[in-house]
């Protein structure tokens, strides 16, 4: 199944200087295993906020919320899971 999760970054609760350089590689290094181990399908920035919308393949939502827990800025409470829910076919594209 696939799951959308929108989050965004806890930037009334950190100043920016508490986002190093260092910390946003572990974070950039962690979604690149993630997706290799193809449980991330895609990930894009949101333009609204600092945060990002993931495209997970996972059997339920608690294994989404799991995989995300694994990530350096949700493990250090900086990133605040806005949104998981599960995406379901397109029906007008099937047959008629």
């Amino acid at each position: 199944m696939q799951f959308l999760a929108i989050s965004k970054r806890r930037t009334d609760a950190f100043p920016p200087e508490a986002f190093t350089p260092e910390l946003l590689e572990a974070e950039a290094q962690r979604v690149r295993e993630l997706y290799a181990q193809g449980s991330l399908r895609s990930i894009w920035r949101r333009q609204d906020a600092p945060g990002a919308v993931i495209l997970f393949e996972a059997s339920n939502e608690d294994e989404v919320r799991s995989l995300l827990s694994t990530l350096p800025l949700a493990q250090r409470n900086m990133l605040e899971v806005v949104l998981v829910t599960q995406l379901l076919p397109y029906p007008g594209l099937g047959p008629r």
